[in-house]
């Protein structure tokens, strides 16, 4: 007692010296199996987790658990991210990685369903699907050997037992620990063999981490030679126990309570005076908690309010340092920033890390437009901020872009028909004279004919122009029509240019039916098609349209114009369909010409565009059609290529039904 005394006043008196702490041991468990490791009321505790801390503390050491699958734990210990693991290995082929001292021993045997029979040897497993815990002893064991069955890797053992279950397996070798824990979930699986492979807890380390590994075998060995491994085994294990000598054990709790007891009036003193001034120290820590806790959900408020508008802007902003970390970021900007190495423009592709350096040199905004692989039109600006920092937006500007394209050319067509229209209004009064006075020509050519023929006969060596009277007369009828043709061709293409500048929008409209409209063109260009082979396929119950009828039958007139124009002189074959999908009619024309190419389809329809100028092409015909089936709600596709004919089909919106 006088020792325990003297001991207690040492360490009261001893000044306290600074250490500094070894570092800690990093255990990894995997297995949840009473009594060797589990998790109890939050806290990792058993026989390997509690040896394990004994250990440490006899090497000065603290010891930390890290509770995960074994594969994990494997991964982690060739990583260098846990020191030591908790794994049975064969008691004849260790493991390839250092290891202890056997800290206890097992076995693992064979469980299967009832149908199949008891294992005896090796030999029976021929042609079986065996379930084995990848990473586990078995798995090690089985590992570098030719096998007559087949091996089907499982993570844990439960997985193995859930296939044995279902069918997928025919037998699971399992630890015979974890096994007796698993069996009362799955009432079909029961122990089917001997002991097959014997094995024993060790601590595994990593490679080159020999020196630990050592260390725990001598401790481990001296726990063994006190007999403190054993009262271990005991405590965890119930096996090995020995008398206990009562008179002992009351004298040392006697000590030891009486110690105790010493420590709680010293403390109890320390705790009286501290207290006090804890208490102060408490009041205001609470009050600048609350305070700090105002604050920070405040902040925290803040913070969602300014991501939320971000999130809600249409950009894709980054802020990046000048070292381009990136600080933060919306949602949208992965947008662009995913696909930065395909934007591209006429001055190359986007070197955005370059871009930024002269934003952040120059201190001046930067914006470029370009273009993906996909076609899509991207808008990039960086912004300079202070700290060497800078923003950078990008937003998809696709839409935008094809609106302004449109509205461009929505601009130039209008200021063409302005266009057109002066200079048909312009062109058709001299057109009427030339046609006034072609008139004139003819009727007195007509007049004249006595005249001459009087004159010749007075005169036989008379001459027109140097050309016999006869023959001169012929040619002036000659030059008179085709003067009188040409003007009114020029009053056609007029009159074309008129219907495209300054739509006819107040003719009525009236209940149109397509076949009808079919029957009539067809009629009216018999001379253009009467060289060809032309069928129609006409649907007998088309739902009428509300339509202007003239200028539908113009729309189709100049279709099979066209396609006459392309037919080959040789088996030409015309074929105009109706018919209705999805309760909308639609009318087509189809033909097996020359066809067109890409660049010709995409423009068909513009104004004054023709690949027949040489033989009088206007380039007007497709445009009015356009114009006119634009009026009438109605759209027009093309299937064309060089060689294989073209198909043209014009569907009706529900807006043009009658």
């Amino acid at each position: 007692m006088k020792r325990l005394f003297c001991l207690l006043a040492l360490m009261l008196t001893l000044p306290a010296h600074a250490q500094t702490p070894a570092e800690p041991i990093v255990l990894g468990v995997h297995s949840h199996t009473p009594p060797f490791e589990w998790r109890q009321n939050g806290l990792d505790t058993g026989l390997h987790v509690e040896l394990m801390q004994r250990l440490g503390k006899r090497m000065g050491r603290e010891v930390q658990v890290r509770r995960h699958n074994l594969q994990t734990l494997l991964n982690q210990l060739d990583a260098q991210e846990i020191d030591l693991l908790v794994a049975v290995s064969p008691v004849d082929r260790p493991r390839a990685h250092p290891q202890s001292d056997p800290i206890f021993t097992t076995f693992a045997k064979a469980y299967s369903l009832p149908s199949q029979p008891y294992i005896t040897d090796w030999a029976q497993l021929a042609g079986m699907r065996i379930a084995v815990k990848t990473g586990s002893f078995v798995d090690v064991f089985l590992a570098g050997q030719e096998w007559a069955f087949d091996i089907v890797p499982v993570d844990l053992y439960e997985t193995g037992f859930q296939m044995l279950q279902g069918g997928q397996v025919d037998l699971v070798i399992a630890e015979q620990y974890v096994a007796r824990r698993l069996q009362p979930r799955y009432d079909k699986v029961h122990s089917a063999s001997d002991p097959l492979i014997y094995g024993s807890f060790t601590y595994v380390s990593y490679r080159g981490n020999q020196a630990l590994i050592t260390a725990i075998n001598q401790q481990l060995r001296q726990m063994k030679i006190s007999g403190e491994y054993d009262r271990l085994l005991n405590q965890w294990l119930g096996v090995g126990r020995e008398k206990v000598d009562l008179e002992a054990t009351q004298n040392r709790y006697t000590q030891a309570a009486f110690a105790v007891a010493i420590l709680s009036m010293i403390g109890m003193l320390v705790t009286w005076r501290m207290s006090r001034g804890l208490k102060a120290r408490d009041k205001e820590l609470r009050s600048e908690l609350r305070q700090r806790r105002k604050a920070e959900s405040g902040y925290a408020m803040l913070s969602r309010q300014f991501q939320s508008v971000l999130d809600g802007l249409p950009h894709g902003i980054v802020l990046y340092e000048a070292d381009r970390t990136r600080l933060w970021g919306n949602d949208k900007a992965n947008a662009f920033l995913s696909i930065k190495q395909q934007l591209t423009n006429d001055q190359g592709p986007l070197d955005l890390d370059r871009r930024m350096g002269q934003v952040i040199k120059h201190h001046r905004p930067w914006m470029g437009h370009y273009r993906d692989q996909a076609n899509r039109h991207w808008e990039i600006q960086c912004h300079p901020l202070l700290r060497k920092q800078v923003v950078v937006m990008g937003v998809e500007i696709t839409e935008q872009v094809l609106l302004r394209q449109e509205n461009e050319k929505a601009s130039r067509l209008a200021s063409l028909g302005e266009l057109s229209a002066g200079v048909a209004h312009e062109i058709n009064n001299p057109t009427g004279l030339i046609l006034q006075s072609v008139a004139l020509l003819s009727d007195a050519l007509e007049d004249l004919a006595p005249a001459w023929q009087a004159y010749e006969q007075e005169d036989p060596f008379w001459q027109i122009a140097g050309l016999p009277p006869a023959r001169a007369m012929m040619e002036l009828a000659h030059s008179q029509e085709s003067i009188g043709d040409s003007a009114r061709r020029i009053s056609t293409i007029v009159s074309d240019l008129k219907r495209y500048a300054q739509p006819d929008q107040d003719q009525p409209t009236q209940e149109v039916d397509l076949n009808a409209v079919v029957a009539t063109s067809l009629r009216l260009t018999t001379n253009q098609h009467k060289a060809f082979e032309v069928t129609t396929e006409l649907c007998p119950a088309l739902p009428a349209i509300q339509a202007q009828q003239q200028a539908m039958e113009q729309v189709l007139i100049n279709l099979i114009q066209n396609a006459c124009l392309a037919l080959p002189q040789q088996e030409g074959r015309l074929k105009l369909t109706t018919g209705v999908t999805n309760g909308r009619p639609y009318l087509e024309v189809a033909d097996n010409g020359h066809g067109m190419s890409d660049a010709v389809r995409e423009r068909i329809t513009e104004p004054f565009f023709t690949t027949r100028r040489a033989e009088g092409g206007t380039g007007l015909g497709m445009a009015v059609c356009a114009r006119i089936l634009a009026e009438h709600h109605a759209q027009m596709t093309i299937d064309s290529a060089p060689g294989q004919g073209t198909r043209i089909r014009i569907h009706f919106a529900q807006e043009a039904l009658a």
